[in-house]
């Protein structure tokens, strides 16, 4: 048989990064449910409860280690020859929490604000992204 002219990945490929991708894809989903926690936190610290402020805080501390740990299972991805894109939007994810964090820090709310909408928006784009299988190159599955 002649060389492949299919655009979608060898079997073995597949198979060599599945669990990468599986694991990708499970750090991915919790890093959204924790990054969606933070605005209830500071929503219910604003209204008065200062308390809040503390879960605020371990809250950012665990988005930003999930979002460090997204960016390792993505390279890890990558470095199996699966998609290169999460790599790049977990760095970019890792960068907006960073300063996200010491806006935060310095009571920056005229940056702290926005930007976490915006990490809110990139972290599930991203996440829905990583459960197409067409964006990471495998064939769609039809029924």
């Amino acid at each position: 048989m002649g060389p492949s002219t299919s655009a979608e990945p060898a079997a073995p490929a597949r198979a060599r990064t599945r669990p990468a991708l599986f694991a990708l894809r499970l750090v991915a989903a919790a890093h959204a449910v924790a990054i969606f926690g933070q605005p209830v936190f500071a929503g219910v610290f604003l209204s008065g409860d200062y308390e809040m402020l503390h879960n605020h805080a371990v809250g950012a501390d665990v988005v930003f280690y999930l979002a460090l740990v997204q960016l390792v299972a993505a390279i890890v991805l990558w470095a199996l020859r699966g998609a290169r894109w999460p790599s790049a939007v977990a760095l970019l994810i890792v960068l907006g929490e960073t300063v996200q964090y010491f806006a935060g820090l310095n009571g920056a709310l005229d940056l702290h604000f926005p930007l976490g909408v915006a990490l809110i928006v990139l972290t599930v784009t991203s996440l829905i992204a990583l459960l197409r299988p067409s964006t990471l190159g495998l064939p769609e599955v039809t029924r």
